[in-house]
């Protein structure tokens, strides 16, 4: 009911007054007024004498005698500068329809008329009640008091080629008319007192009739709505205001009162009505003139913007972006609209921000100036206690408004269940800092409300709009570490998923299983990282994953031949240095070997370092071997690494392993394969092996016979008996020639068990080839 809507004086009333002399504008005071029209910057009068005014922004007036007797109906076209008139020329019922252009004069300096035409196509007259014409300017409708209604096709300027056709006949007067575009269709509809009814008149002599309703209105009561009411028919009757599509009724409004005229002005509908109680008047001069009431209704927002008494209403001309009232006395009141931040702050103070809201959406308000509305009603509410409704408000803020704004209200009054609902509506913006993703969940975890965590976390398919690093940190510092997990598998973070699983939930396997899946980069980086403690955990596992890393890694969970290698494409080979993850074995020798092994039995051509790694294992077995058996087994095996060609370890770090775990066979091998053969003789030497000795010299004397002499020199200076090695040694100098008969004997001489018999049969030979030398040179 319109008793409920709320009253708003939304506009200012002031009496026009002349700008030439600031006195109240008075030049209508004289004439005799019988229609108006209004457009194009004008307004347009016409009187009972055949006269048309016109009055410009200026107000200044200017006129001419359009007809003989009277104007009854005048309609000024929104697109063009065309007036459309209809009023008598000669005495008697014989209405002549008139067209005027405004945009050209004749030769007596008037609108030049470019058509002339009977508005009744029948002999027997009827007065014209209504008057439409469509903006194409190819259809005009007329009414008739009779009932009938009269349409025009065809250029409305012009005689030529337009068609006359009754398209509506009734003993009801016409009291309304307008024309709707519908699409490529113009629907033409006609009011009486008793039906509301609409014509499609697009197609050529098939116009199709509806009636939409058995009441009609008044003449007068009829107005089309603009757009913001989807241009529908309102027609105003004593108990409500109806609204009509084409095709059927819509909504209609119990504003109550009889009802003189209707009028539509930028969304408002302008009702002119008789008050229900007795009705005032005021004495003008000698005449008491009624008074009506004025009242301005904001349809979209559902309230009355403006009522105020005028005294007897001619008419309502909405012109130059304001609404004026013609008046019985003749004055021109002007209804000036607020300005949209009058209007807001007289709301404000009434604390009526949804509608302030509503009315600044509908003035296309800029963003910044909604947001402050907002803001100011989510301050109301808050300090009401509505805590609920304040952040439905400050939500919409978001954006403008700095968010520490709100969040510090709802932290201060201990409102986590508002602050998070705030707060989720900033991630789903995707404005959230990494402060407020933590703020968030810590509102979850401090609620214990999971299942809003696990929405927040655990959606699948949600994009995400939060800092992901953040809300891992916060679900693992909080305990939640599933959300954390997920968190971080989702989204690539191998290190929080790792760091979780190894260091919170204890689950190596999970994590060794996880690195195993990851691409070859993110795999070694991560085995480096994070060996250690699963070697010491899953030592076969990570020995196992280890081996696949350092040969030909492929992800397990991706299958071994995939489309490009079926296509022919040769795959990348992606292999770790097996030498880089020794240390990770720290405290796992058993393991290390088993790997290191691998590597060499795959990889003949392995670093350096991972051979004298398995060698310095494979000694260090072989000293704390306490079985025989066994350990000459492994000393077999260590020799065999030694030996094999492929094998690149550091020989001079090899001796050294080998001579600080007295590996006799290692040294002896190592310095032969160095050609230290010099070292070969005197490690025997040390250890007085007379017969290695004796076969060191005859191994390796053919390239170094320098062994022969040392060999002489070592058992001369042993006081023991050693007659049949230092024979056999004279012997093997004699035959190559290597030492001088006197140096052999000056050599001797230090041992006291070498008599002279020792050396009496190679002197005797010595001399002897020395006598056949002389002979020879002599001869």
């Amino acid at each position: 009911l319109s008793l409920q809507w709320r009253r708003f004086n939304f506009f200012d009333k002031e009496v026009v007054k002349d700008p030439q002399d600031e006195q109240v504008f008075s030049k209508l005071k004289d004439i005799n007024i019988s229609a108006c029209a209004f457009g194009r910057g004008q307004i347009i009068v016409g009187d009972f004498e055949g006269q048309l005014y016109f009055i410009n922004r200026q107000l200044k007036l200017s006129g001419f005698k359009a007809y003989e007797i009277r104007v009854s109906h005048l309609f000024q076209m929104k697109q063009h500068s065309i007036l459309i008139s209809i009023g008598e020329d000669e005495e008697g019922v014989n209405p002549l329809i008139k067209v005027w252009n405004l945009d050209k004069v004749d030769k007596m300096g008037n609108p030049s008329c470019t058509r002339i035409a009977r508005a009744s196509p029948s002999s027997k007259g009827s007065r014209v009640s209504c008057l439409t014409v469509h903006e194409n300017l190819n259809n005009m409708a007329v009414g008739f008091e009779d009932g009938s209604v009269v349409l025009f096709k065809g250029d409305v300027t012009r005689d030529r080629h337009s068609k006359i056709k009754i398209i509506h006949q009734d003993t009801c007067p016409i009291t309304g008319l307008a024309f709707k575009s519908s699409g490529k269709n113009a629907v033409l509809f006609i009011a009486t007192g008793f039906k509301i009814i609409s014509i499609n008149v697009s197609v050529k002599d098939k116009e199709v009739k509806s009636e939409l309703d058995d009441h009609g209105c008044p003449i007068g009561c009829s107005v089309m709505s603009d757009q913001s009411q989807d241009f529908q028919f309102v027609i105003g009757r004593q108990d409500a205001v109806y609204f009509y599509q084409s095709d059927g009724r819509g909504p209609c409004l119990a504003f109550e009162g009889e009802k003189l005229q209707l009028h539509w002005f930028r969304g408002y509908l302008v009702i002119v009505g008789k008050e229900s109680k007795a009705m005032r008047s005021s004495t003008i001069g000698n005449q008491t003139i009624q008074m009506n009431i004025v009242t301005v209704y904001d349809i979209q927002n559902k309230f009355i913007a403006y009522s105020a008494p005028i005294p007897d209403v001619i008419d309502v001309l909405c012109e130059w972006g304001s609404l004026f009232v013609l008046a019985g006395d003749r004055k021109l009141y002007h209804l000036q609209e607020k300005d949209t931040q009058t209007k807001l702050e007289m709301l404000f103070k009434k604390n009526l921000y949804v509608l302030a809201i509503n009315l600044a959406k509908g003035h296309s308000y800029d963003e910044d100036g909604l947001i402050e509305i907002f803001r100011q009603y989510g301050d109301h509410l808050y300090s009401k206690g509505d805590h609920d409704g304040a952040i439905q408000q400050y939500v919409k803020t978001i954006g403008k408004l700095e968010a520490s704004y709100v969040i510090r209200k709802f932290l201060d009054a201990q409102r986590i269940h508002n602050l998070t609902s705030y707060l989720q509506a900033l991630h789903k913006a995707q404005l959230a800092t990494e402060d407020h993703t933590t703020l968030l969940l810590n509102c979850y975890t401090k609620l214990k409300d999971v299942s809003k965590l696990d929405e927040f976390i655990m959606t699948k398919d949600r994009e995400v709009d939060f800092d992901v690093e953040t809300a891992i940190k916060v679900c693992r510092q909080a305990g939640y570490y599933k959300h954390a997990l997920f968190l971080a598998k989702k989204h690539s973070q191998h290190d929080w998923y790792l760091k979780i699983q190894l260091e919170d939930h204890k689950d190596y396997q999970e994590a060794l299983e996880y690195i195993g899946k990851l691409e070859f980069e993110a795999t070694e980086n991560n085995v480096k990282k994070y060996g250690k403690i699963l070697v010491s955990e899953v030592p076969q596992q990570t020995t196992d994953l280890l081996k696949r890393l350092c040969t030909d890694y492929k992800p397990s969970d991706k299958p071994l031949v995939d489309a490009r290698t079926l296509e022919g494409e040769i795959p990348k080979i992606l292999k770790a240095n097996a030498e880089e993850f020794i240390h990770i074995f720290v405290n796992n020798s058993k393991k290390l070997t088993e790997f290191l092994e691998h590597m060499v039995r795959l990889q003949p051509g392995s670093n350096s370092l991972v051979y004298n790694t398995l060698l310095e294992l494979y000694l260090h077995d072989y000293v704390h071997e306490q079985n025989k058996t066994v350990q000459e087994s492994k000393g077999k095996i260590t020799l065999d690494l030694l030996q094999n060609q492929d094998a690149g370890y550091d020989i001079d770090q090899a001796l050294v392993l080998c001579q600080m775990n007295d590996f006799k066979p290692g040294i002896l091998y190592l310095y032969e394969k160095a050609k230290l053969y010099q070292q070969i003789l005197r490690y025997h030497m040390e250890h007085n092996e007379y017969t290695h000795i004796i076969e060191s010299c005859k191994r390796f004397g053919t390239a170094d016979p320098h062994l022969w002499v040392q060999a002489l020199s070592y058992f001369a200076r042993k006081q023991e008996n050693c007659k049949p090695q230092i024979m056999e040694v004279l012997s093997h100098i004699d035959k190559k020639n290597l030492l001088p008969p006197l140096l052999v004997i000056q050599t001797l001489a230090h041992n006291s068990t070498a008599t002279l018999a020792v050396v009496k049969d190679y002197i005797i030979r010595r001399l002897q080839v020395e006598s056949d030398q002389i002979a020879e040179d002599e001869r």
